[in-house]
């Protein structure tokens, strides 16, 4: 499936739902999540998106664990994707990276389609919260490369917590979840 079809697949969900949906999109680290998420925005009327790493703990996502316990999955159902869908105000609040620390509360975003982008969204915490579920479909390995490449090119050396804890954490939530079987959709990330 193209981009511009999975569009067309999202306006059909909206029109089926008859309210606000989110669509998740996740897949593994440096998978292209972000950037699909981002293209999707200019695709998809009504759309905005809520960028999964607010809710990821940078201290906890540092750690292994076999279900990416660094994302904040309850509290981002809670804050955002249920009163999303059911057109409720809420606040959230983003995790501030710099100084490690969730930020002053704001109010989450209105529109017709949140389009949510996160490492291990598809989790029985979230993914009952999720109307639509996207996977970008790339093998471990590329994502890893694709993923150090980038934090190389912000100035990040990430090599250690690739090798040693993130790739790891991807390979027991694979395990445990199967995410992107879980994925309605999947899209190949070339």
């Amino acid at each position: 499936m193209e981009v511009a079809e999975l569009a067309g697949a999202i306006a059909s969900r909206r029109a089926e739902r008859g309210r606000p949906i989110v669509v998740g999109i996740s897949g593994y680290g440096g998978a292209g999540k972000s950037t699909l998420a981002r293209n999707l925005l200019g695709l998809v009327p009504g759309s905005v998106r809520m960028r999964g790493d607010d809710f990821l703990d940078p201290s906890r996502s540092h750690r292994r664990s076999t279900d990416w316990d660094g994302v904040e999955r309850s509290r981002l159902v809670r804050e955002v994707l249920g009163p999303f869908r059911d057109r409720q105000p809420s606040m959230f609040r983003r995790f501030d990276w710099s100084a490690r620390a969730l930020g002053d509360p704001e109010p989450i975003p209105t529109g017709e389609v949140l389009i949510v982008d996160l490492i291990g969204l598809f989790h029985p915490e979230a993914v009952g919260a999720l109307d639509l579920t996207v996977w970008c479909d790339v093998d471990l390995a590329t994502a890893q490369r694709r993923g150090m490449r980038r934090d190389s090119a912000l100035g990040r050396d990430h090599s250690s917590l690739w090798n040693e804890v993130w790739v790891s954490n991807e390979r027991d939530f694979d395990e445990r979840f199967g995410p992107a079987s879980a994925a309605e959709i999947r899209i190949p990330m070339p």
